[in-house]
């Protein structure tokens, strides 16, 4: 007995310990596991891991790193050859985000604030290839351009109208209200059939009223809007062309847009991204802007850019701020921790070129960092603060930009180019549109593609359209006209225009107000029916080359020949919105009718049938209470009442 005892214990004890052995290099074989998962996800060896922890500041560390297989295959050999064969095999897509941040002083006093995030992603998605995996790339913008086979699309959402004459050209105009353009591969068959799923579609992503859009507010142009990405594409049989002037933009429209972001508004510049202040300004657009580009001369390896933009112009008296300065915090009610980690560049720019000696406002702090660039044909100097560095926080780790004005006497360059719009006439039969195009250049001509888009219930009178400069006829080089049909299409007109120096162009044109059904109102008709702003593209000459002082100390063979660069630019400038007043029948006469209708029903028939209807009964006068009393002993009893 006792010799079976000890053996069963000697089993025990070999069991155990061969349990042990087992779990120690189960132990043994995760840990192993682990590292292989860890060196796939930073493909860097333990050396340079600990090298690059001891020179890298704390903050860096928390950046996200992006995931390339290939170089993990590489740099790691002790991986096996299998896992090194599946790694290599992995497709890699090459993507880049670069944000940045624009802030430019007005001599108003307020301050214009523009933001730029761009997505590039080395893909093609006009070869008909399923992509699958997007990192940087929103997937919703993906799956639309495979989807409906767009080659360009812009949008923008528009809140206010920008004051050109106060605050200058902005960086990218955009309408008051919401603008889609779109180009269309040639492969797409039915392109009003697309336009039209196209628009319900992206009203869904951006949460806007674009599924409004139909061929009543559609025009096709034929010279504007050329393509802004790779321009292998001039057949305007794939453009589409709308606007909504009449679109509220709200914070539903905001987050949707800054979802699109590979960070979103968690890091980087969006966290200044706040509805409560953005809003709170008096002027506001955002717009996403997605085309082909080319990375080489041959375009060998395309790629797709997504450019989101959202322009602020923050006003000084209305925003309630008692000293004359500015401040992230003032702005956005947020400041700067760290640049946006799968960000490659993060920068601010503050616009200086006014203010070389700091003679109107101070910037804190200060940076040594300057970068001078044309912009819009313009000299500018700006002071970079670029936000992947640390030293940039300083030790509190914020960065908070303060601009102090000193002075807000300044002259400032009036633009090159300026329009303006607007209805004359009286009554509610005919009217005049009219459009002012300003040239302000002292000696220079130049030409201006002008289109305008008119709903149909304005009858153009195109007999009467007049092109005048300087009290002269000025005669289009090119019309191209499409008159309207009846609840099917608008009127397109595009012209192009000569523009004399320093003049003023008036176009004008007579139109005749339809009457609509009374179904095709809308909810307050009194208040009038929107228009929408005109475009005016143009290759403007930049003001660099204005200069005609030639004693200025300068090299004989840079002052020869102009900078083709800094000759000319393009822009686009868009007018007011037009709010006119149709032929509006009295919505109160039939509210009126139908109440004294009903009133009339309901007292002269009803009354009427209650009396041939009701049944009369002769009811007996109430007994005593005697009798009462002996009714209810009788009904005891079972007998029957008096």
């Amino acid at each position: 007995m006792a010799a079976h005892r000890c053996s069963y214990l000697a089993w025990l004890v070999f069991i155990f310990s061969l349990s042990g052995i087992l779990v120690a290099d189960g132990q043994e074989t995760t840990l192993s596991g682990d590292h292989l998962v860890s060196a796939v996800e930073n493909p860097q060896t333990d050396a340079e891991t600990e090298k690059r922890a001891a020179e890298e500041p704390a903050v860096e560390e928390r950046r996200w790193e992006a995931t390339r297989a290939a170089d993990a295959a590489e740099e790691n050999q002790e991986f096996p050859a299998s896992v090194a064969t599946v790694l290599s095999s992995t497709p890699q897509l090459k993507d880049d985000f670069q944000e940045e941040l624009v802030i430019r002083p007005l001599h108003s006093g307020d301050i214009y604030a523009s933001f730029h995030f761009r997505t590039l992603w080395e893909t093609d998605f006009m070869k008909g290839n399923k992509v699958s995996h997007y990192r940087l790339f929103p997937k919703s913008l993906g799956q639309v351009i495979s989807k409906f086979s767009v080659r360009e699309l812009h949008i923008s959402f528009t809140q206010g109208y920008w004051r050109t004459m106060q605050w200058g050209q902005p960086y990218l105009p955009s309408p008051p209200g919401a603008e889609l353009w779109v180009w269309f591969q040639d492969t797409v068959t039915d392109v009003d059939a697309t336009w039209k799923e196209l628009t319900n579609v992206l009203s869904g992503i951006f949460c806007a009223s674009l599924n409004f859009i139909d061929s009543t507010n559609t025009v096709q142009p034929s010279a504007s809007f050329k393509p802004l990405g790779i321009a292998n594409v001039t057949d305007h049989r794939f453009l589409r062309y709308a606007t909504l002037p009449r679109e509220i933009v709200c914070t539903e429209n905001l987050t949707p847009w800054k979802k699109l972001l590979p960070c979103g508004s968690k890091a980087g510049l969006a966290v200044l991204l706040k509805s409560e202040k953005l809003f709170h300004s008096s002027f506001h657009s955002q717009a996403v802007h997605i085309r082909p580009m080319c990375q080489d001369s041959q375009c060998k390896t395309p790629s797709w850019e997504l450019r989101q933009t959202l322009n602020v112009v923050f006003d000084l008296h209305t925003s309630g701020q008692g000293k004359q300065e500015w401040s992230l915090f003032k702005m956005f009610s947020r400041t700067l921790t760290e640049a946006c980690p799968l960000a490659s560049s993060s920068k601010i720019y503050i616009d200086i070129t006014d203010n070389p000696q700091e003679e109107q406002f101070e910037l804190i702090p200060a940076t040594p960092l300057l970068r001078q660039a044309v912009v819009l044909g313009d000299r500018r100097t700006f002071s970079v603060y670029d936000l992947t560095q640390q030293v940039t926080f300083g030790t509190v780790r914020s960065l908070n930009l303060l601009i102090r004005w000193k002075s807000t006497e300044g002259h400032m360059l009036r633009p090159l180019l300026h329009a303006e719009r607007y209805v004359a006439g009286y009554g509610l039969q005919t009217g005049e549109i009219h459009t002012l195009m300003y040239n302000n250049h002292p000696f220079r001509s130049f030409s201006v593609l002008l289109l305008d888009s008119v709903p149909w219930y304005l009858r153009l009178y195109i007999h009467t359209l007049t092109v005048t400069s300087k009290g002269k006829d000025n005669k289009p080089s090119y019309i191209h006209y499409q008159p309207s049909k009846d609840r099917i299409r608008p009127h397109l007109l595009e012209m192009l225009v000569q523009l004399p120096p320093h003049s003023v162009t008036e176009v004008t044109v007579q139109f005749e107000r339809a009457l609509l059904k009374w179904t095709e109102y809308t909810p307050d008709p009194n208040h009038g029916f929107y228009v929408g702003s005109s475009v005016i593209s143009a290759l403007v000459p930049s003001t660099v080359a204005m200069d005609t002082n030639n004693t200025q100390e300068r090299t004989l063979f840079s002052s020869f020949f102009p900078c083709k660069e800094e000759s000319s630019y393009f822009v686009r400038v868009y007018t007011e919105p037009l709010l006119v007043n149709l032929p509006t029948p009295d919505f109160s006469m039939p509210y009126n009718v139908i109440c004294l209708t009903c009133t009339v029903v309901a007292v002269g028939y009803g009354s009427l049938y209650n009396l041939l209807t009701r049944s009369f009964q002769v009811e007996e006068p109430n007994p005593g209470l005697a009798k009462r009393i002996a009714n209810i002993i009788r009904k005891m009893r079972g007998v029957p009442p008096l």
